[in-house]
């Protein structure tokens, strides 16, 4: 598990040193920082992918910089596991990309450091030591299922041997579900169980690729019209990312982490409570779940050590965690949702 992540000189946040757990959900309004968190995790799995280069000449230094090139000159990053830690720190060149001034890993007892390369070492080591951290930083991977317009990678057909893992946009999602009922059919089951759960209408998934050219639609049956097949296009901007955030959390061999930004989007508050019970199961299979919202609905399903609020002060990302002895008495009477509303717990949600 990622015990602690300390985060020095990206975007809104200036330092910061956390402590994680096995759930974490970040809560706080818009612009506090709750997204630039999440995406240095994404900037850490392209530094693995050994793509920092084509990143920072996409990103340039100077917006990944905390407060650009004249107030920061590098990035660091520390992240500790219960197995070992990882460290790097990236500096900018004249051209706006950007290099590793410094990589450190050590596990077990395989220690490397190395400076002033293009890309990382990490991936390339061969050391069954290194596996399980090379396994957490691939996995760095920032879901966010708000795209469900006409067109959108969670509508569109896709290939039906790409299913190694579910994009990050959703975009394999047919895929995805068509190998688990290939080869994992007992938990195919148990998500048909939950969405219908949710979509009483929803029978089960009838999934076949096209024998023209290997693509696949998420097709399905509505249990009022058996004999009629539906496509994802007959699905509501709910229950399409409600199948999505099922396949994810409910999928039958679980990443180290998730990282999941603002799940509830669109999400009946029927829906809202499976999705914090697929949350907590997937943590109970060992999976580290980290996730931004501004659901209040969300935020009451989940225990004080849970959550983790988000600040801005004096333009800096501040991250804390909320004391459980300061909020007994409250507890008493209010749920934390309203206590966040209440601003008596921080990051207040926006438009109360």
């Amino acid at each position: 598990m990622l015990k602690e992540i300390i985060i020095e000189g990206y975007k809104s946040i200036k330092d910061m040193d956390l402590q994680l757990g096995p759930i974490n959900i970040f809560i706080g309004s818009n612009g506090v920082g709750k997204t630039n968190f999440m995406s240095f995790f994404r900037l850490f799995n392209q530094v693995y992918e050994q793509r920092l280069q084509n990143y920072t000449m996409q990103n340039r230094a100077d917006s990944l910089l905390h407060y650009g090139l004249k107030h920061s000159n590098e990035i660091r990053g520390c992240f500790h596991y219960d197995f070992g830690s990882y460290s790097a720190a990236l500096q900018p060149r004249d051209n706006g990309s950007m290099f590793l001034s410094e990589e450190h890993f050590v596990c077990g007892d395989k220690t490397e450091s190395v400076k002033n390369r293009d890309e990382s070492v990490l991936r390339d080591s061969m050391s069954a030591e290194i596996e399980p951290l090379k396994s957490y930083m691939q996995n760095f991977r920032i879901y966010h299922f708000h795209d469900t317009g006409k067109g959108s990678p969670l509508r569109t057909d896709s290939d039906v041997n790409d299913n190694r893992f579910l994009r990050c946009d959703g975009g394999n999602l047919g895929s995805v579900l068509y190998d688990f009922q290939l080869h994992y059919p007992k938990a195919l089951k148990r998500i048909e169980m939950t969405i219908r759960s949710v979509m009483p209408y929803f029978e089960r998934f009838d999934l076949h690729p096209f024998s023209y050219d290997d693509k696949i639609n998420m097709v399905w049956i509505d249990r009022n019209a058996p004999d009629k097949y539906f496509s994802v296009n007959d699905l509501s901007d709910g229950s399409v990312r409600f199948i999505a955030l099922s396949a994810l959390l409910m999928q039958p061999l679980l990443p180290e982490m998730i990282f999941i930004d603002e799940p509830e989007l669109g999400l009946h508050p029927a829906a809202i409570g499976k999705l914090s019970g697929m949350i907590k199961s997937a943590a109970s299979r060992g999976c580290q779940i980290v996730i931004s919202t501004q659901s209040v609905s969300l935020v009451n399903h989940f225990d004080v050590d849970d959550l983790i609020t988000v600040d801005r002060h004096d333009g800096h990302s501040v991250f804390n965690r909320l004391d459980p002895k300061s909020l007994e008495t409250w507890l008493d009477d209010y749920s934390l949702g309203e206590l966040w509303t209440k601003s008596v717990i921080n990051g207040q949600p926006v438009n109360l």
